[in-house]
């Protein structure tokens, strides 16, 4: 496997390196051409994320809970890892992309924010999910269609307001009454524990890397899709 930019010889090893120091770094001015580079040099897509860029959102998050790096890491992590999203993603097979599950994720009806719930989503899909982003302000109806027609894993929920807790239990009792299979995830800062049990939720995540491990136990008995 020779490099692109001279005779030096560089092994699949480095290139999945320098993917994953790249969102550890965000280094999304590179991503891309680093991405595109892989696939020239005969690294599969499946490859280059999950054995590099993911491997980098996994020491990204291992730094968030050690306290070395913080929400604003988190989001330029997400980001860099989307950028070379756009270029692996459309290699990738059906079987690959949900090589976990998937994942309905959204902001509930009445909250516009969406900070929180993307960095989620960019930690879920680094995970190996499927992710179906519905934005925000997402009704029940919504998210129940969108987890009936994918045959969604985990619909996950985030609001920053206190007042939109009614609209997720809204959520949440549709999916039981629905009679799908589907776990419910909720997160968001006005939210704890307590709140989310009483709500019926499966799950509460009190950041994006404790919902993606979440997403991730939920999932690990599950033969792949």
């Amino acid at each position: 496997m020779s490099s692109s930019s001279g005779d030096r010889e560089v092994t699949k090893e480095q290139i999945l390196d320098n993917l994953k120091d790249a969102i550890v770094r965000f280094d999304i001015d590179n991503i891309r051409a680093l991405a595109e580079d892989a696939l020239k040099q005969g690294v599969s897509a499946y490859e280059g994320v999950i054995s590099g860029m993911a491997k980098g959102m996994e020491v990204v998050g291992q730094k968030y809970q050690a306290g070395e790096f913080f929400l604003p890491e988190l989001v330029m992590a997400g980001e860099t890892f989307k950028e070379g999203m756009k270029v692996f993603g459309a290699h990738l097979s059906p079987s690959e992309i949900a090589s976990q599950g998937r994942v309905v994720i959204g902001t509930v009806e009445g909250d516009l924010h969406d900070i929180g719930k993307n960095i989620v989503a960019s930690m879920v899909e680094a995970s190996g999910f499927e992710i179906h982003d519905l934005g925000v302000d997402v009704t029940a109806g919504r998210f129940l269609e969108k987890a009936r027609s994918v045959s969604a894993d985990v619909v996950a929920m985030s609001a920053l307001l206190s007042t939109t807790f009614p609209h997720m239990r809204e959520v949440i009792d549709a999916i039981r009454g629905g009679q799908i299979a589907s776990k419910t995830l909720v997160g968001g800062a006005p939210l704890n524990n307590e709140i989310a049990k009483s709500m019926g939720a499966d799950g509460y995540g009190r950041d994006a890397v404790e919902g993606a491990n979440i997403c991730k136990q939920w999932t690990a008995k599950k033969s792949p899709k």
